[in-house]
């Protein structure tokens, strides 16, 4: 099994959540990611989390929370707590919605209560867009900072708006970053 120092466990329940995914991958430069599809899990798949420097949780909102399919993978998951099998790993959560807030903090919250519980070490979004700064125009437009939070787009063909998907690539290059900063000490 080739190693991948940042795993990327989602559920995607039209496309959306997995599209995030592989932006925050191709953001994610000098470090190998592992998109995994929660539904779909392999043993491959748990010896990758087991052995990856960061986890990336992700799933859409759905009514105020993070989507069943996506709790069934983080119950199935806890038993790596009593040994704390990803204590210390990096952790970091994206989710998507229907709508502009779409009460997605709430997932967010969800990943990172489970990641503290885990003893994992969570990394928030860093971006800053209009209306500070305004050269960045649809960047981080939901103002998140716990982590990733997107809008999905009404146009089907796209899935995510592109201001979004450059959101998402940014935030894998802060997550490859502080994974290097944490295991490498700079």
């Amino acid at each position: 099994m080739t190693r991948s120092c940042i795993c990327l466990p989602y559920f995607s329940g039209a496309g959306h959540t997995r599209r995030l995914a592989q932006a925050i991958a191709s953001g994610a430069k000098g470090c190998g990611t592992r998109p995994i599809d929660v539904t779909d899990m392999t043993g491959a798949d748990w010896d990758a989390l087991d052995a990856a420097d960061a986890i990336v949780f992700g799933a859409p909102t759905y009514m105020g929370s993070t989507a069943a399919e996506f709790d069934l993978f983080l119950e199935r998951a806890s038993d790596r707590w009593e040994e704390m099998r990803w204590a210390d790993k990096v952790a970091a959560g994206f989710t998507v919605a229907t709508h502009g807030s779409g009460d997605k903090l709430s997932a967010l919250q969800r990943m990172a209560v489970y990641a503290a519980q885990m003893g994992m070490i969570w990394v928030g979004q860093a971006e800053i867009g209009t209306p500070v700064r305004p050269g960045n125009p649809g960047i981080n437009r939901d103002g998140s900072w716990l982590g990733l939070m997107a809008t999905s787009s009404r146009d089907k063909s796209r899935l995510i708006g592109p201001g979004d998907l450059e959101t998402a690539r940014r935030f894998g290059a802060r997550i490859s970053s502080a994974v290097h900063r944490w295991n490498n000490g700079t």
